[in-house]
């Protein structure tokens, strides 16, 4: 087997693929781990509190005060990664997967299909919406009918995580601001609490979602390779086999009950009911914006009625555990950061929020705030890849900002999660999961993922926009 190459390969593709390549091969070799931009950050913030008066006490007090402070989060995060690979790779998913791989009569029909299922799904869960999209491809590989780009199909199946998945029940932001219990006390304060719909489910958001949707497919079709130019999965040398394990053979007395569904199904019956309580108790909305109900729902899809036996329910997690390593690490770090920014004072007893937003305020008014915080959102993404410890980063100075300049709090948020989403397309820290799914390198995705950045910069900023204007400020609602 003879793979392209590489040279031969960036030939063939347009000149904004080649940027990309080029763009991704830079990044690849001088961009360090994520982990060292958050303590670099860490470093950065404490420097400019002490530049503004904060005493060396209070700014060491904060921080240590701080890194803990997002434990709770940290945890649900995890868990929505667990939960969302754990159910993406339950045997009886796999046999829906191949299923709807036999729906796609071409290729190029196929490339957008993956990315509309993509997107669709990472609404429920960009967890889930990875590993699912990473398998319908390979699912598609497999036929030797279907003329199909494995390149472009697998830009396609990170479209939920690059352009959608913050607009949907996952969202990092809209989750912690929906969650008292979850945030710092001190964005607890400026903010009160944001229900979904407020946020997620404003009709505002819901028609930027629906066309983010409809141009990224029409974006796929139109830079779907054909002919001569389509690379299949062969030429990678990927695995086209089924990613589900199958369980090996019991071979000791006491792996009975590992294998037994007796145990899983009384504990999915327990956890059923509780849900069912929590569903009954309470508007569904409410409920499903607890991260704590989001994800018990997941893991008891996956446990209950997905998995069955504890040792493949068992075998999933340790799967997905590998990919919550970021999470763990650095969203500590980022709690840090939120206190570093609210909790030190300076000259004044004024803090480095307080001064941020003051940025925010002479430079925006209440038309722009959208466009500025959307483009400053955007590009501090690229530096700092993760929604929901961005958030807390961000958080305290934009919102303080947004009320002092009279903008909808909700609307707030939703134009920090649609633009965090757009270094996404290029950056490879998210693509991780997928890639080891699909066996692919970033650069072989990132030609197709960046013609979407260019079109999804000027339509989400003039959609913010333009929406942000049809919304009034409402004050803060304390709990």
């Amino acid at each position: 087997m003879t793979a392209t190459a590489p040279n031969a390969s960036a030939a063939s593709d347009g000149p904004l693929a080649r940027f990309a390549l080029r763009s991704a091969a830079w990044a690849e070799r001088w961009f360090p781990d994520a982990y060292v931009f958050a303590a670099l950050a860490v470093v950065v913030v404490a420097i400019a509190a002490l530049g503004f008066g904060a005493t060396p006490k209070a700014t060491a007090t904060a921080f240590g005060d701080g890194y803990w402070s997002l434990i709770p989060f940290t945890m649900q995060m995890a868990f929505v990664v667990i939960g969302g690979y754990v159910v993406a790779t339950a045997p009886a998913v796999a046999r829906l997967i191949d299923a709807l791989a036999r729906v796609p009569r071409s290729g190029r029909g196929a490339i957008c299909y993956v990315g509309l299922l993509s997107m669709l799904t990472s609404l429920l869960s960009w967890g889930f919406s990875l590993v699912f999209g990473g398998l319908l491809v390979r699912a598609l590989a497999r036929r030797e009918d279907l003329d199909m780009d494995y390149r472009a199909a697998g830009a396609a199946a990170y479209l939920g995580l690059g352009a959608v998945w913050a607009m949907g029940l996952s969202s990092s932001a809209a989750q912690l601001q929906a969650n008292p219990a979850s945030m710092p006390p001190a964005l607890l304060a400026i903010t009160g609490v944001l229900p979904f719909s407020q946020t997620i489910f404003l009709w505002q958001s819901i028609v930027l979602t629906a066309a983010l949707i409809g141009v990224s497919l029409i974006v796929c079709y139109v830079t779907a390779p054909r002919g001569a130019s389509v690379r299949r999965a062969s030429a990678f040398g990927a695995d086209q086999g089924p990613a589900t394990p199958t369980l090996p053979p019991r071979t000791r007395p006491g792996e009975w009950l590992e294998y037994s569904p007796l145990i899983t199904l009384a504990l999915a019956a327990l956890g059923l009911g509780w849900l069912v309580y929590e569903f009954a108790s309470k508007p569904a909305v409410t409920a499903i914006a607890s991260l704590n109900t989001y994800n018990f729902l997941f893991l008891t899809l996956g446990l209950g009625l997905l998995h069955w036996r504890p040792r493949s329910f068992l075998d999933a997690v340790a799967r997905a555990v590998p990919s919550t390593t970021g999470v763990l690490i650095q969203f500590p770090l980022y709690g840090g950061i939120a206190a570093l920014l609210t909790s030190a004072p300076g000259h004044g007893g004024e803090t480095l929020a307080h001064h941020l937003s003051s940025v925010f305020v002479r430079i925006a008014s209440a038309e722009t705030f959208s466009l500025v915080m959307g483009a400053y959102s955007a590009v501090l993404g690229f530096f700092v890849p993760s929604g929901g410890g961005k958030w807390i980063i961000e958080a305290p100075y934009v919102m303080q900002a947004a009320i002092d300049l009279k903008v909808h709090l909700g609307w707030a948020v939703q134009v920090y999660n649609a633009a965090e989403a757009l270094p996404n397309l290029i950056n490879p820290f998210w693509m991780l999961p997928l890639l080891g799914v699909l066996g692919l390198k970033a650069r072989d995705i990132v030609g197709f993922t960046f013609v979407q950045l260019l079109v999804h910069i000027p339509l989400v900023l003039g959609l913010l926009w333009a929406l942000g204007l049809t919304l009034t400020y409402q004050a803060p609602v304390m709990p």
